[in-house]
């Protein structure tokens, strides 16, 4: 358990990102974290560098809605005082922290609190004897690291852990979690670290991401980008939608545009993926160009646009061709149907959930 929000297991997998703000800055890393909150996230990393970053780290702890892991690195105290000030989990280097009393005071201070702690391991940090031992970060080498750190946890009868071994080279990264997930049993943190910008950064994190969660691996998230952590959120929740794994918000089939197109397919989508971030519910909706596949695209999903000729375009509602809309309303008016059965959906399970109770 981090907090509320439970990880491993049959448990949904979560999405995670971290704050880019200033800790010290509390007003400004709330405000950051509120969006993350919006944009879906349900875990959120803070970073805790300093005393200072942790002399008011209650009050961000306490405001946030959803479980806070504070990110440390070498300054074993900082994990002591987050932990007493509303941490959910912990994320150190048990090996960085120092000698084994240092180890065994976070370990105290984490029981204590009811902190987990996620051990992360990473390609760029490893420790000196493993890079003498290996010549290069290799998955061999992330795996022994991290099974040298989880003893660590469990020398001192410490079991509410999960793992990462992160690297930025997709291949060597994937490598190491799978060969790690042939070695324990025990909730993992996927990512590929320094992945880059919002296009490189999605694609190589979709890939090396995707590939263990299809085959099985993994337990939460996080998408590394040198982009706005909200950001980070969409593309996680694109990813798992991607594969089936969660459904939240607005899911757009739409085509890449071609010379048959009955409208600029293009901007229209991006204008409705900028308009409908808000919606929470579940919804599929098409867009689509033309008649060649729009129909049938339309057919799979809740709502569906297809262009037609002289602006006219055609809507077809839960599969089925509904009426027409012009140009110049086309935006608005998809806008208002996805929320509208948004409202409807959640009604019905609002409705089933009661009935459920009352039973």
């Amino acid at each position: 358990m981090v907090g509320k929000v439970p990880v491993g297991g049959d448990a949904p997998i979560t999405v995670q990102t971290m704050t880019n703000t200033p800790t010290e800055d509390v007003a400004a890393t709330i405000d950051q974290i509120r969006r993350c909150e919006d944009a879906g996230a349900d875990i959120i990393r803070v970073s805790c560098p300093t005393e200072e970053s942790t002399r008011h780290f209650d009050q961000i702890t306490r405001a946030s809605n959803i479980p806070i892991v504070a990110d440390i690195h070498f300054h074993y105290k900082r994990a002591l005082e987050a932990a007493d000030k509303g941490a959910a989990c912990l994320r150190i280097n048990p090996g960085n922290i120092g000698s084994a009393d240092r180890v065994a005071e976070v370990v105290r201070a984490a029981k204590a609190n009811g902190c987990a702690i996620r051990i992360g391991v990473n390609a760029g940090s490893l420790e000196k004897d493993l890079l003498e031992k290996y010549g290069e970060p290799c998955p061999e080498a992330l795996v022994e690291s991290a099974l040298d750190h989880i003893k660590l946890l469990q020398d001192h009868d410490f079991h509410e852990y999960k793992v990462a071994v992160k690297a930025s080279d997709v291949f060597l990264a994937v490598s190491a979690y799978m060969g790690l997930a042939d070695a324990v049993d025990c909730p993992l943190h996927l990512g590929i670290t320094e992945a880059g910008g919002m296009i490189g950064g999605t694609v190589k994190s979709s890939i090396g991401i995707g590939n263990l969660l299809w085959a099985g691996i993994g337990d939460t998230i996080r998408v590394s980008l040198s982009a706005e952590p909200e950001q980070e959120v969409r593309v996680g929740f694109e990813i798992l939608k991607a594969l089936g794994l969660r459904t939240r918000g607005v899911r757009v089939v739409s085509c890449p545009s071609c010379a048959r197109q009955g409208f600029d397919v293009i901007r229209t989508v991006q204008t409705l993926e900028e308009r409908l971030q808000h919606i929470k519910t579940p919804i599929s909706l098409s867009v689509l160009g033309c008649v060649v596949n729009g129909p049938g695209e339309a057919r799979e999903t809740d709502i569906g646009l297809t262009g037609g000729g002289a602006g006219k375009h055609m809507v077809y509602l839960s599969g089925v061709t509904d009426h027409h809309v012009q140009d110049a309303d086309m935006v608005e008016h998809i806008v208002r149907l996805v929320e509208a059965k948004a409202a409807e959906m959640e009604a019905e399970m609002s409705d089933a959930g009661n009935a459920e109770a009352a039973e």
